[in-house]
């Protein structure tokens, strides 16, 4: 089990890319072609099931939403910066 991490905290380590929303983080990758989104939304998902922690993933036509939260503890936690880092290695 983590722990919520303190606004300072998320704000500290949360990278450039990443806006926070409430409870969550997220961040929209854009990709030319839909394609593209669909294999970086796949590879993000065999890293979160590495992680056994799973962002909600939302695929349009050339962009992929991801959303970081860690529900057990209701909200953001070292999990989900861990993530986020992880996710963006995959580019």
């Amino acid at each position: 089990m983590a722990n919520l991490l303190s606004d300072d905290e998320i704000d500290a380590q949360l990278g450039s890319d990443w806006e926070r929303d409430g409870d969550e983080i997220v961040r929209v990758y854009e990709f030319d072609d839909y394609l593209d989104g669909v294999a970086f939304a796949a590879s993000v998902g065999e890293v979160a099931e590495e992680e056994f922690h799973h962002p909600e993933i939302t695929i349009r036509y050339q962009e992929v939403e991801v959303r970081l939260t860690s529900h057990e503890e209701g909200g953001i936690t070292d999990k989900d910066l861990r993530l986020a880092d992880l996710f963006d290695d995959e580019l």
